[in-house]
């Protein structure tokens, strides 16, 4: 038989196509991997599913009227998307109906307490260096040290509170999991310490201190990615004293969750100014925030030393509604400064226009402090059902509930 010899360029060409195609292949037409529906899946199977794509896993266990027990809510990263590196991947998992017998071991109270917490300043020091008790910073405990700071966000989480936002709870909205309770958070005055800037990235991006307030808030939000992590800043004329990154701090507080309200133009006490100058202080401060966050910011004001402290009094009417040059604005909600949690907000006593604030300052567990409230709000905090479109309360408790609301309401 004669061989048939194969001429060493053939070779040569036909390794280098076969190379080619290798690569075109791998680089050019690989199957992109992309995130399955867990609807399926069972709680170990979507562990191992996130493992071996490298996913940082979140699974959380809600009530579900319609979903078995074990079955998939809700996945944070839709069918169908590309999987990137290290994407987080929260799963809601059901535990089946809810039954008389989990609302009561839970205490589910729908109708309890809500904590809106009162902050102003936070400064970068250590309880031990201030010459006042626990982590107040002046005799009256409206500054606060970090390491306070910080005590207050982890006592808030290990007891089970979850945060919403203010504009949400005025409007009834209460989103937080099955047997958690609800807490805002809010700070006064624009200090400069809320969100210190100290100075900017490569990419012109502001850097915020780590031990300011939205600092640490940023802290939590990444070590307890189910707290929630929000809060309402109430501000002044001046901001927040760094006129330079009025702009970017700003879109940097609203574009990471947290909200900007009124506090007014200067601060006056209202018992002290004509009602003329009241509309001012409101109407200016809107049209500045109007000027910088059109549309972004809740038409809510925390009323300066939390006067008047009358809604009878004269100028109680500028601050819910004027025209300030030419312009009109209407407030839903103000806040007073004082002294302890307000009402669930589908009770028949909730009050948008005047909310009752706890104080963030320590007293030895008197006169109001956060140790006196949070202990008192154990007999009648807020529990949630992990429903956001119902009402769930102890049948003793149905005659408390405002002829406003909506919701539908389960009894127990």
């Amino acid at each position: 038989m004669k061989k048939v010899r194969i001429k060493k360029w053939v070779w040569f060409v036909f390794v280098s196509l076969l190379i080619g195609i290798i690569v075109w292949f791998l680089f050019f037409h690989k199957d992109e991997t992309v995130m399955k529906d867990l609807s399926s899946f069972h709680e170990t199977e979507i562990k191992k599913y996130a493992e071996d794509l490298g996913l940082q896993l979140e699974l959380s266990y809600e009530y579900h009227d319609t979903i078995e027990a074990g079955k998939v809510i809700s996945q944070s990263i839709e069918a169908g998307t590309k999987i990137e590196d290290n994407m987080n991947l929260k799963v809601v998992l059901s535990l089946g109906k809810l039954d008389e017998e989990a609302l009561r071991e839970a205490g589910v109270n729908e109708m309890g307490k809500v904590p809106i917490m009162m902050y102003h300043g936070i400064h970068n020091l250590k309880n031990e260096d201030t010459d006042y008790i626990g982590g107040n910073v002046d005799k009256d405990g409206y500054q606060r040290t970090a390491e306070a700071f910080r005590n207050d966000l982890e006592m808030y989480y290990q007891n089970g509170y979850r945060m919403i936002r203010l504009n949400d709870y005025v409007d009834g909205i209460v989103d937080v999991p099955f047997g958690k309770s609800p807490i805002v958070l809010t700070f006064d005055d624009g200090l400069k310490n809320n969100i210190l800037v100290t100075g900017v990235d490569e990419n012109g991006e502001i850097i915020i201190d780590p031990n300011s307030a939205v600092g640490i808030l940023e802290e939590f939000k990444k070590k307890y990615p189910d707290f929630g992590v929000t809060a309402t800043f109430f501000i002044n004329g001046g901001l927040f004293e760094q006129p330079e990154y009025n702009e970017q701090i700003l879109e940097y507080l609203i574009e990471h969750g947290y909200d900007i309200g009124n506090h007014t133009y200067t601060h006056p006490d209202f018992t002290r100014i004509s009602y003329d100058t009241a509309v001012t202080e409101v109407g200016k401060m809107y049209v500045l925030l109007e000027q910088y966050l059109k549309d972004q910011y809740v038409p809510i004001i925390a009323l300066p030393y939390g006067s008047p402290y009358k809604k009878t009094h004269d100028n109680f009417s500028a601050i819910l509604s004027g025209t300030y040059d030419e312009v009109s604005y209407q407030t839903k909600a103000t806040l007073q400064v004082g002294w302890e949690s307000n009402v669930s907000p589908f009770s028949k006593n909730f009050d948008p226009q005047f909310i009752k604030r706890i104080r963030a300052y320590d007293n030895d567990g008197t006169e109001f402090d956060i140790a006196y409230c949070f202990e008192a709000l154990k007999k009648n905090r807020y529990i949630s059902d992990g429903n956001k479109n119902q009402i769930t309360i102890p049948e003793e408790n149905l005659s408390y509930v405002s002829e406003n609301v909506t919701l539908s309401i389960v009894t127990y």
